[in-house]
């Protein structure tokens, strides 16, 4: 039943025909979107990864072609040869970039055909349920939207890689199979056959690798890496990603944002048409957390925060004075018109503050008197000091976090985002970009009893701060050479400049609480590397799928990967994680505990 392809060779892609082709003869394979019998004539239209072309079936140019067409259905595959003939006026197809011609077929090979597909694969079916697309990725990577990000992920990769071969940059790739090293998330292990009882890790990062490159002499590096985290998933993470990685010798911060800056640039202009103008802002990291409560700031809308922690002693309001008495901080915003929330609306808000922690939400109505539960504990002069300082008027909103500062920033930071997107403060189709410097460089976790890295363990401490890590009390004032590039308020890359000297990659392992021999163990052969002469070197590293997620416009960064794996990290396509056959399990010395 079926045909051979041997003698047809594909001519031309089924998006590529314009109305200069008109009387050319070409040849298009693909699959079939649609069939349509008008009668005398078949409609085909034929679908590859760069779109459409209508393919018509005459019974007046081949009756036997035209018979043939008859059995096609949806998702066939197909070889056609035909004539590329202009469209009459009132059929041209506006939608489509082929919509001018269509393709008067002389010879038709059917080269397989096709169950009926779970469901449809034309972009007008949004109905379909998540699980179902990813069983059948095969075959939702068909429909159009979703070609069109695979193909727009590679050209972004092609961009990226063309720029940094430019800037002196080397690709390099480093090993799947190395050590664990557990600082972050969990490692995914991998058992070795001929060692019994010793484990390769998957790598979180490149880290370490890139760093001994740097002591090697490649002092420019870069790679697309593959990343793995055992993680619990949250929304819209995925167990194994890419990175775009890079690391640069005898530099300084400022000598790594402007190549990042350049790199940006570069991808911005060339996939979106969007000329960016380095350098991009820059905030510190207290900055960040003054004004947006959160250290991934998005400035392209108002509803800055304000502390007013100092003028609460002149209130009557316990619970106010009680969180300030304790160490906290009281947060505030104002939201401009937000006066016309209704009772429940700000419940709502006040639950989406107990999402992140807060053990409130106070809030005032000026109207243009205080209405609030809150009035009656401040005097008038307070209530105008407070007006003035948030700039309050007549028919605004103002609310207030009382809480430890981590809680009150990072719930009033969470509700102006939520408020913004509400109601529609945020201008749509912008990009802005906004580095985030002077990151703390430790932060302590009760749980834990001491101090861990806010970045990771490499991070190298700001000179000016190095007196801070002799003493405990200090050390949380530490300030790191680390970076952050945030885009519309997502964190899409970060990096730092690393501790090139053992003396003090040593005192930060032992400020971390990691004995001597313990860092031996863990990290002894870059210890020992760096007693070689390792030069000042830093670097970066870009979540890849995200980035590529938010220039194409995708919701999801499952979107713009060929197969995601689920929140259970499990590929619905090949069934992965399965389970081994016994001899497999002998082979590497491991046995299941039921």
């Amino acid at each position: 039943m079926f045909d051979s392809l041997t003698g047809l060779k594909r001519s031309h892609s089924c998006g590529e025909l314009r109305a200069a082709d008109a009387g050319q003869e070409v040849v298009l394979t693909g699959w079939v979107q649609r069939r349509r019998d008008h009668g005398g004539l078949i409609f085909v239209d034929l679908r590859d990864r760069d779109g459409l072309t209508q393919v018509v079936f005459n019974p007046e140019v081949n009756p036997d072609i035209h018979n043939k067409a008859g059995v096609l259905r949806d998702e066939w595959v197909i070889a056609i040869r035909g004539l590329v003939n202009l469209r009459p006026e009132d059929m041209i197809n506006p939608q489509l970039d082929t919509g001018e011609i269509e393709v008067l077929v002389e010879e038709l090979r059917i080269l397989n055909a096709s169950k009926t597909p779970p469901f449809q694969l034309e972009d007008y079916r949004v109905d379909i349920s998540d699980a179902l697309r990813l069983r059948y990725r095969y075959l939702d990577l068909r429909r159009p939207s979703i070609m069109k990000n695979i193909l727009f992920r590679h050209r972004a990769a092609q961009v990226a890689r063309q720029f940094l071969n430019g800037q002196g940059f080397i690709e390099v790739e480093t090993p799947i199979l190395t050590k664990s090293t557990p600082e972050g998330a969990r490692d995914y292990l991998v058992p070795s056959r001929v060692m019994p009882g010793h484990f390769f890790a998957l790598p979180q990062s490149p880290q370490l690798f890139k760093q001994l490159l740097m002591m090697s002499g490649l002092d420019r590096y870069y790679q697309l890496c593959r990343c793995f985290r055992d993680e619990d998933l949250r929304a819209d993470r995925q167990p194994e990603f890419t990175q775009i990685d890079l690391e640069m010798a005898f530099v300084t911060e400022e000598d790594v944002m402007r190549v990042v800056e350049g790199l940006m640039a570069a991808l911005f202009k060339e996939m979106m048409g969007i000329q960016l103008k380095p350098p991009f802002p820059r905030l510190t990291h207290r900055e960040c957390m003054d004004r947006f409560g959160l250290d991934r700031p998005d400035p392209r809308f108002g509803l800055e925060l304000q502390e007013v922690t100092d003028l609460i002693p002149d209130s009557d309001f316990r619970q106010f004075k009680e969180v300030v008495a304790q160490g906290g901080i009281v947060k505030a915003m104002c939201g401009p018109g937000l006066g016309k929330l209704s009772r429940k609306e700000l419940d709502d808000l006040t639950n989406l503050a107990g999402v992140y922690g807060a053990r409130g939400l106070a809030w005032v109505k000026l109207t243009p008197e205080w209405q609030s539960p809150l009035a009656k504990f401040f005097p008038d002069g307070l209530k105008t000091a407070l007006n003035e300082r948030l700039g309050a008027k007549e028919g605004d909103l103002m609310m207030f976090i009382a809480d430890i500062p981590a809680v009150a920033n990072t719930a009033m930071g969470q509700l102006r985002v939520h408020l913004g997107q509400r109601e529609n403060l945020i201008p749509p189709d912008t990009f802005h970009m906004v580095w985030v410097t002077d990151f703390p460089l430790l932060e302590y976790d009760r749980d834990e009893g001491r101090f861990v890295a806010v970045h990771h363990p490499f991070t190298a401490p700001k000179e000016e701060d190095l007196p801070l890590l002799e003493d405990e009390s200090t050390r949380g004032q530490v300030r790191a050479r680390a970076y952050d590039l945030v885009l519309n308020g997502q964190e899409i890359g970060g990096g730092s400049i690393r501790n090139w000297r053992r003396d003090l990659q040593e005192q930060l392992f032992k400020v971390l609480g990691m004995g001597q021999s313990e860092a031996e163990e863990k990290f002894g052969f870059l210890l020992e590397a760096l007693e070689f002469g390792a030069p000042p070197h830093g670097g970066v590293a870009f979540g890849f799928d995200r980035l590529v997620a938010i220039l194409c416009g995708a919701k999801s960064i499952r979107e713009v990967i060929a197969f995601p794996k689920t929140q259970k990290s499990a590929c619905p396509v090949t069934q992965a994680p399965s389970r081994v056959e016994p001899e497999q399990l002998l082979e590497l010395g491991l046995r299941l505990e039921k």
